[in-house]
């Protein structure tokens, strides 16, 4: 898993070099396939339950599962970019948010929360904590500065499997939910509106939206629980990208190493 994280991490740094007004999503998604295919693997989103993308890139106030197509990139957009690697029969699930240009106060502060409260996470996801407390760190983080986690739409066991138990709310009590134990893997993936939590699908029966149509913003990790603490699969220094610029930073970058609806 930790091979397929890595793959995905090259995607996603090849992706963020794309991003840029005047791009659509569908030349990220093939540039997406192209790469992932060359590293002899394969995008986990094509052809799961359909989806036909190789990624899943979401603008604005689509929070998830954006299908990639003509929609061009402009100048103060955020773009939400899921993508899931398979090698060698294992899986890795990661996401980002991107501002394409200098965005609004508003964008950079839902950008900044929601990758913080994802970071917030991480610590919990260790031997001897509750799913609850994973939970709750990214609920607190993103309540406290005034905005919404979506709370219809939840992170996931993964493995062998894209999907495998247990489901991951964004938000919880402390010491509630299973325990977490060695050798669990687990997708945790913040999804936060600067409105409320609400949501809507789309004509397309795939991409979710904010109900009341304010921005949203995704980030994910793929976070294995050892005996050592978490080991983050799929990392990154921790940034709010500005056009490839970035805010360094990360104490989990260099660690070892949103889903689909689920029915």
């Amino acid at each position: 898993m930790a091979a397929a994280g890595a793959i995905l991490v090259k995607t996603m740094n090849l992706l963020a070099g794309k991003v840029r007004p005047g791009v659509s999503t569908r030349e990220l998604d093939q540039a997406a396939e192209k790469f992932i295919s060359s590293q002899g693997a394969e995008p986990a989103f094509k052809g799961y339950r359909g989806f036909p993308g190789s990624i899943c890139a979401s603008p604005n106030s689509m929070i998830v599962h954006g299908i990639p197509g003509p929609y061009t990139l402009q100048r103060g957009d955020i773009l939400s970019v899921d993508v899931g690697v398979i090698y060698e029969g294992w899986v890795a699930d990661a996401a980002r948010t991107f501002a394409v240009g200098p965005i609004t106060p508003v964008a950079h502060k839902l950008l900044k929360t929601t990758e913080e409260s994802l970071f917030a996470a991480v610590p919990e996801c260790r031997v001897g904590n509750r799913l609850g407390d994973v939970s709750h760190a990214v609920q607190a983080h993103v309540e406290a500065a005034g905005l919404s986690v979506v709370r219809s739409l939840v992170g996931h066991g993964v493995g062998r499997e894209m999907h495998e138990e247990p489901q991951v709310p964004n938000y919880g009590e402390p010491g509630t939910g299973i325990p977490l134990e060695e050798g669990m893997v687990l997708a945790v993936e913040p999804m936060v509106t600067a409105g409320r939590h609400a949501v809507r699908v789309g004509e397309d029966h795939w991409s979710i939206y904010s109900q009341d149509g304010s921005l949203a913003a995704h980030f994910e990790f793929t976070i294995a629980i050892t005996a050592d603490g978490p080991r983050v699969l799929t990392p990154w220094h921790r940034e709010i990208s500005r056009g490839g610029n970035s805010l360094r930073g990360s104490p989990w970058g260099r660690s070892r190493g949103a889903a689909l609806p689920r029915e």
